[in-house]
C-alpha cells in the first residue's frame, strides 16, 4: 500500500467513525421518541447514514484489496558488502535509504572524566548489546519523509537535507506508516545505547574522528542544516553522526547506571526523550559521541531530526 492510498484509507476510516457516532446519537433519540411525527422525520436520516456507512465500507474494502504498487522494497537477506561492511537498501515510492548492519558488542558508554566539554550526565559505564541491528546511514531525509507521509514539515524544501520540525511522537507515526508500506520491515528508533555504539564505531575518543574535529567533519555553529551526506562517514559508514540535526532516540531521558548493563532501555517514567548528536545550531561539545540532549516528546524544532533502526 503506497502513502497516498494509506492516507485515503485513514481518511475514510475517520469519516466512517464520524458518521457512525452520529448514527448512534440519532438512533438513541429515535428509540426514546414517542411522537409518531418525529419518528417519521428521523427515519430517513437514519436510512441515509446507514447507506453512507455501507458506501464507505465498500470503498475501504476496495482500497485494502488493491495490489501494492508502491515500488517499496526491503530485502535484508540479500545484503551487499562494501568497505564499511554489510548494507541493504530500503526503497519507498522511489526514494532509497541505505541501512548498515551493526554487529552486537560491548563498549564503554559515556565519557571519561577528563574529556573536554564533558557533562555530569555522561557517567562512563560498560554496555553490552546482545542483538545486531540495521541503522540508516543518514538522518531521515525530507524526500523519504515526504514519500511516506505525503508532506514535508521542514522549514525549507531541500530533499537531500534532513527532515526537521518533527517531534518524537510524529516520528512514531512515520515509523508505523513506513512499516505498513514495506513488507517485512520492523523500523524503530535506535535506543540511546545503540545510537552511541554506532556513533563511536569502535572508537573511544570524543568524536569518531578523534578527540577534536574539523569543520569538514561536523556541522555545528551554522545557519541551517546541510545535505545528509555533506559530512564524512564514520568507520562504520554512518554519515552525519556529529552535528547537523539532533537525532531522537527511543528512550526516555534519565541518569546512567553506575555498573555494567545489558541492552539498556529507558523505563519511560517521564515524557522527556533522548536526543543525540548535536546540531547545526549547537557547539562542538554537544556533537561529541557521548553528549546527551533531551526534550519533551511533543516538542518539534528545526534542529530535531532522526535516523531509524530496523530489526
Amino acid at each position: 500500500m503506497d502513502a497516498i492510498t494509506y492516507t485515503k484509507l485513514e481518511n475514510l476510516q475517520a469519516r466512517w467513525k464520524r458518521i457512525f457516532e452520529r448514527l448512534q446519537a440519532v438512533q438513541a433519540k429515535y428509540d426514546l421518541e414517542t411522537r409518531a411525527e418525529e419518528r417519521i422525520r428521523l427515519e430517513p436520516v437514519l436510512e441515509q447514514d446507514r447507506k453512507k456507512l455501507a458506501d464507505i465500507e465498500r470503498e475501504i474494502d476496495a482500497l485494502r484489496e488493491q495490489p501494492d504498487r508502491s515500488g517499496s522494497s526491503w530485502q535484508p537477506d540479500g545484503a551487499m558488502v562494501d568497505a564499511y561492511g554489510r548494507y541493504a537498501d530500503l526503497t519507498v515510492n522511489g526514494v532509497t535509504q541505505r541501512l548498515r548492519w551493526i554487529e552486537p558488542g560491548t563498549f564503554l558508554m559515556g565519557s571519561p572524566p577528563g574529556e573536554a566539554g564533558r557533562s555530569d550526565n555522561e557517567l562512563q559505564h560498560e554496555v553490552t548489546l546482545t542483538q545486531g541491528f540495521w541503522l540508516a546511514d543518514t538522518a531521515c531525509t525530507q524526500a523519504l519523509w515526504q514519500a511516506v507521509m505525503g508532506k514535508n514539515p521542514s522549514g525549507f524544501n531541500a530533499m537531500e537535507h534532513p527532515v526537521g520540525h518533527v517531534d518524537w511522537n510524529k516520528v512514531q507515526d512515520f515509523l508505523d506508516k513506513l512499516n505498513a508500506l514495506v513488507g517485512g520491515l520492523k523500523a524503530r528508533l535506535p535506543t540511546e545505547a545503540e545510537w552511541e555504539y554506532a556513533c563511536r564505531a569502535g572508537t573511544t575518543t570524543a568524536f569518531a574522528f578523534g578527540d577534536t574535529v574539523t569543520a569538514e567533519q561536523t556541522h555545528v555553529r551554522g545557519k541551517q542544516a546541510v545535505a545528509v551526506k555533506a559530512l564524512p562517514a564514520n568507520p562504520w559508514g554512518l554519515y552525519g553522526m556529529h552535528g547537523n540535526v539532533w537525532e531522537w532516540c527511543q528512550d526516555d531521558y534519565g541518569k546512567y547506571p553506575a555498573g555494567a548493563v545489558i541492552d539498556p532501555l529507558g523505563d519511560f517514567t517521564t515524557d522527556l526523550r533522548v536526543l543525540r548528536g548535536g546540531s547545526w545550531d549547537s557547539g562542538y561539545k554537544y556533537a561529541r559521541s557521548a553528549a546527551r540532549g533531551h526534550s519533551l516528546a511533543g516538542n518539534a524544532a528545526s534542529i530535531f531530526g532522526f535516523r531509524f533502526a530496523a530489526t
